[in-house]
């Protein structure tokens, strides 16, 4: 005999049993990092930082002690004597005057001239556009050591040695900034924002100007920074167009620091240091700016 149990009528239904999950899970909430987590961030920053404070404490020695062992770890007292040297024997202060600009021409070029040829990559509609888009691609794979010995004799031939063009017109196009400009463009700038302002009769320069160049101002940002960067510590190129003695970059300039039988350590790395201040102050000014940016067209769409 089997006896069935039944609810009463008025009894109450049972409330779902609530499942508490961990805060930093729940929508909206905030993750928080454990020991470990900084731990590995503190190793990162203290390997990035340094190569830097080395340059610093060698800087400040003099080449006798820097030939010892074990070399020494903390900072001495020849920092301002080394630095005056290498300011005055390196010619810096024309030095700087010159890379200043040509990476800021290059930069300002590239990245006017990348947004440009990005949005028509990416947006506009005309015939050949992969196969021209695969050229310029195809172009960062070769090497430019390639493109020297020619480029060299066009140069010989216009009569352009020790002058800033030599090294300025060959940095005013950037086939990784097309690249990348399309890619971010096409992300960044709705083609129903674009429709809507052919339909209103804007040109299309209108559009470049009014639409392009405000929905791109965060990619803009960070390319220019990168040619900056990356036309201050160009060495090779320079070094074989421009003279120590004429018109030399930085790096060209620091390249004559310290020679002699025996090379002065602490010079060279006193013109290092003096070399890479400026991108320091740089990136200390407009960084914070360059990753809002950053973050800002990373939540779009």
């Amino acid at each position: 005999m089997t006896t069935t149990l039944t609810k009463p009528a008025d009894a109450t239904p049972e409330e779902p049993r609530r499942v508490l999950r961990p805060k930093a899970a729940r929508a909206g909430g905030t993750l928080h990092a454990g020991p470990i987590a900084y731990v590995v961030l503190i190793l990162f920053t203290l390997g990035s930082l340094f190569p830097l404070v080395w340059t610093a404490i060698a800087a400040s020695r003099d080449n006798n002690r820097l030939a010892q062992t074990p070399p020494p770890f903390w900072f001495g007292s020849n920092l301002m004597h080394n630095l005056d040297i290498a300011w005055n024997d390196a010619n810096l202060g024309k030095a700087f005057v010159n890379t200043t600009i040509v990476a800021g021409t290059c930069a300002v070029t590239i990245v006017v001239l990348s947004t440009i040829a990005g949005f028509a990559f990416a947006k506009l509609r005309f015939r050949g556009r992969q196969a021209m888009m695969l050229i310029v691609i195809g172009t960062m794979v070769v090497p430019p050591q390639l493109s020297i010995i020619p480029l060299y004799m066009l140069v010989a031939k216009l009569d352009w040695s020790d002058q800033l063009q030599a090294v300025i017109l060959p940095g005013l196009v950037s086939a990784f900034g097309v690249f990348f400009m399309r890619q971010y463009l096409i992300q960044a700038l709705p083609d129903e924002l674009i429709e809507a302002a052919r339909v209103d009769g804007a040109s299309s320069w209108r559009v470049i100007w009014h639409i392009v160049f405000p929905a791109a101002r965060p990619a803009m940002a960070v390319l220019g920074m990168l040619m900056f960067v990356q036309t201050w510590n160009d060495f090779l190129w320079p070094f074989l167009v421009l003279s120590q003695n004429g018109n030399p970059t930085v790096q060209v300039a620091v390249a004559g620091l310290g020679r002699g039988y025996t090379p002065d350590q602490s010079l060279i790395m006193a013109g290092a240091l003096l070399g890479t201040l400026p991108l320091l102050v740089v990136f200390a000014i407009f960084g914070k700016q360059i990753v809002g940016g950053i973050m800002q067209g990373a939540v779009k769409g």
